[in-house]
């Protein structure tokens, strides 16, 4: 049972995808803010260059209402998962090599109507503190 001012979600809200699990330091943050929260989400580590058919078929079924994408390198990850989905997408460029410099750049420069919002360098909390808002407005929006 859920007062009025709770809205009742039997699903992970937000789905967290790496592309690899060497990320782990980084969305363990994001774990951790959501699950502090109350926050169902779910963990994938999918890579957009090796596996971008799992990748396509993950998204088909998430009912996730957010994606966190946690990529270093080139991090194609959020701008393909943008590509795909309506749903927005948060990016959290891992500094993997050149101080992570290359991963922000790739996920600030997304193509028009392909929107990724992107956090700082391994804040994969902000990432989640973000998605907290998110939903926070769409909780606001159903209780109207």
């Amino acid at each position: 049972m859920t007062s009025k001012d709770e809205v009742e979600w039997n699903f992970p809200l937000v789905s967290i995808i790496a592309g690899s699990s060497s990320d782990k330091a980084v969305y363990e943050k994001t774990e951790n803010v959501l699950k502090e929260n109350g926050i169902n989400y779910d963990l994938q580590i999918i890579s957009a260059h090796r596996d971008p058919e799992k990748l396509e078929e993950y998204l088909r079924s998430c009912p996730a209402l957010i994606y966190i994408a946690v990529a270093g390198l080139s991090a194609a990850l959020p701008g393909v998962i943008a590509s795909k989905t309506e749903k927005p997408v948060i990016g959290v460029p891992v500094s993997a090599k050149l101080g992570g410099l290359d991963a922000l750049l790739s996920i600030v420069q997304m193509p028009p109507r392909v929107p990724v919002a992107c956090v700082g360098i391994d804040r994969g909390e902000n990432a989640a503190y973000l998605a907290l808002r998110i939903l926070a407005l769409l909780k606001k929006d159903q209780d109207k």
